[in-house]
């Protein structure tokens, strides 16, 4: 016998709200469930597992594009696991730019904060600097280009 769960069931399970469980449904990530006699969504082990392996995607930051391609390649295990590899890559490319930029930023933060000498708000230097949309306050050249 496999196990059944309702959609509170299967959110509490694996931790994803039901309304993103919905959502995931009406994108084609999982498969429409089983129907109650009462028409409520009666899940099994195989939705349990695909969430599982979706919610784990998002925690590892892939986007809903990847997470697409890579639900795709693992239902056709046949398929050329070069692929896998290639998103996988491009996630850690992704990583590596996050990095600098989150480097850069508390950099930008650290000269702020070390500029801060107390005092009023009215002569704050971190206040003067956030105040300047154009940054010209901020010593690194990379801060605020996208």
């Amino acid at each position: 016998m496999s196990a059944i769960w309702s959609i509170g069931e299967l959110a509490r399970e694996t931790g994803v709200k039901p309304t993103t469980i919905r959502w995931y449904e009406q994108e084609g990530w999982l498969p429409p469930p089983a129907r109650t006699a009462g028409g409520h969504r009666a899940y099994g082990v195989a939705h349990l597992r695909r969430l599982g392996f979706i919610r784990h995607a998002r925690e590892l930051g892939f986007g809903s594009e990847a997470i697409r391609a890579l639900l795709d390649l693992a239902d056709h295990p046949e398929a050329d696991c070069g692929a896998v590899h290639a998103i996988a890559l491009a996630q850690i490319r992704e990583i590596d730019a996050r990095l600098r930029r989150l480097e850069a930023l508390r950099g930008e933060l650290q000269r702020m904060a070390a500029s801060c000498a107390g005092g009023v708000a009215g002569d704050c230097r971190i206040i003067e600097t956030l105040a300047d949309f154009a940054h010209g306050h901020c010593e690194d050249p990379t801060h605020g280009k996208p």
